[in-house]
């Protein structure tokens, strides 16, 4: 890095984007970390930057989870401007491949991979529709993510954020706890870990964002409002709240609740960008509580929420809570606000649901499904309905022809799937 260069970094830390954020090292332990080439994260950069933009400008953000990056398409095309990257689904399916059976440990590639994928198809899509003269869509959607298949302290944790930033990640989140012994949800059975532990995991995270110079928004998660136990109360600001009782395998009980969750927010706050505390249930009580305290020493700090999909919405709320529940989060300072779980559900319910029809009524029940794409394709720009135009045969047409100067007797083959009401015979799509 050149003295300009430095100088400009340290310059930027002055800025508006990083008010209230505390960095323990300084511009020339970055510099010194970053070696001699310049290399640049346009997807990270830029997702990253839009992220806070949409944060900072909108009441709130919303976000589904995603499991491929054709979901990932059709929630932009629907209009969402966030999306959600969550690898606990993609190691509960590639779960059979192992020689063990927990779905929410994922090895420490899926989520950077599923970013990249993710990526990928929103860039086709962008390719797509820009070939065709058509710009009404951002398809470059900012994608956050669950950081915790980094599995470990905080070298772990830097490395992990570099490979979200590679990946092309604009935020990331991590959690105060141990990751080996996670499980997914609100759900018991998770170990904290110490604030100093955690403290130096967001350290770790904003160093390594900052080496590849990189405005990440990095997300700290708190589940000390629905653990009870913590791995060990070294750190003095976790002894108000455990005990001297010891687990059968030596970590400590502790005594969690919503105290404890705020104690943990103000810890953290000065090393993240956004705070959020796991909880329960969807109580907004309980997040008015959290958010006035942190608000109260923190005033402006951003919140997230999980709307959780473990929650049994219509059971605990009526109807018209749940229709005003985000807008009621908004109010209090929860501005991204997301269902990780969600592309994982659909697409699972969605295949039941056909194969279901399918057994009991044949081709009705497809009928039926296809029906409702073409009125969505009609009615709301719904992408997959024209199957080969978005699996790219139009957009690699372009590249036969702009080889071949238009000459080329191998272009693909536009099919009869792409207008699935037209009466002519089908064939098998041709693929790249």
């Amino acid at each position: 890095m050149t003295a300009s260069e430095s100088s400009k970094h340290g310059s930027s830390w002055k800025q508006s984007r990083w008010m209230g954020i505390k960095r323990p090292y300084t511009r020339n332990d970055v510099a010194r970390l970053r070696g001699s080439l310049r290399i640049e994260y346009t997807l990270a950069q830029k997702g990253a930057e839009r992220l806070w933009e949409l944060l900072q400008t909108r009441p709130y953000v919303a976000a589904l989870g995603a499991v491929t990056g054709d979901q990932a398409v059709e929630q932009v095309r629907a209009g969402l401007m966030a999306i959600y990257a969550d690898g606990s689904p993609i190691a509960a399916d590639s779960r059979a491949a192992r020689d063990y059976s927990d779905p929410n440990l994922p090895s420490p590639d899926n989520i950077p991979n599923l970013v990249r994928s993710i990526n990928r198809s929103l860039r086709r899509a962008d390719q797509i529709h820009y070939g065709e003269g058509n710009n009404d869509t951002h398809w470059f959607a900012p994608i956050f993510g669950d950081a915790e298949a980094g599995l470990g302290g905080s070298l772990n944790g830097f490395e992990m954020m570099k490979a979200m930033i590679e990946a092309g990640a604009a935020g990331v989140h991590f959690e105060d706890q141990l990751s080996t012994e996670r499980t997914s949800g609100s759900r018991g059975g998770k170990i904290l870990v110490t604030t100093s532990e955690f403290i130096e995991k967001l350290i770790a995270a904003r160093l390594a964002a900052d080496v590849m110079n990189v405005p990440t928004v990095l997300i700290a998660c708190t589940h000390a409002n629905t653990e009870r136990v913590i791995r060990c109360n070294r750190d003095s600001r976790d002894r108000e709240f455990a005990t001297e009782e010891m687990t059968p395998d030596g970590h400590f009980v502790f005594r969690g609740g919503l105290d404890a969750a705020i104690a943990r927010g103000l810890a953290y706050a000065p090393y993240a960008d956004l705070l959020w505390y796991e909880t329960a249930a969807p109580d907004l009580k309980e997040a008015q509580k959290f958010a006035e305290a942190i608000h109260a020493q923190f005033p402006g700090k951003l919140l997230a929420y999980n709307c959780c999909s473990s929650f049994h919405w219509m059971r605990v709320l009526d109807a018209t809570t749940i229709r005003n529940f985000q807008v009621a989060l908004s109010g209090m300072g929860y501005k991204l606000q997301f269902i990780p779980l969600a592309g994982f559900h659909a697409l699972n319910w969605s295949m039941f649901d056909l194969a279901r029809g399918y057994r009991e009524t044949g081709m009705a029940a497809y009928a039926r499904l296809q029906q409702n794409e073409l009125e969505l394709a009609q009615s709301y720009g719904y992408e997959t309905a024209k199957y080969s135009r978005f699996a790219d045969t139009g957009y690699f047409n372009e590249i036969v022809k702009t080889i071949s100067d238009g000459t080329s007797s191998t272009m693909y083959r536009d099919t009869p799937t792409d207008d699935p009401a037209s009466n002519q015979k089908c064939s098998v799509p041709s693929r790249p």
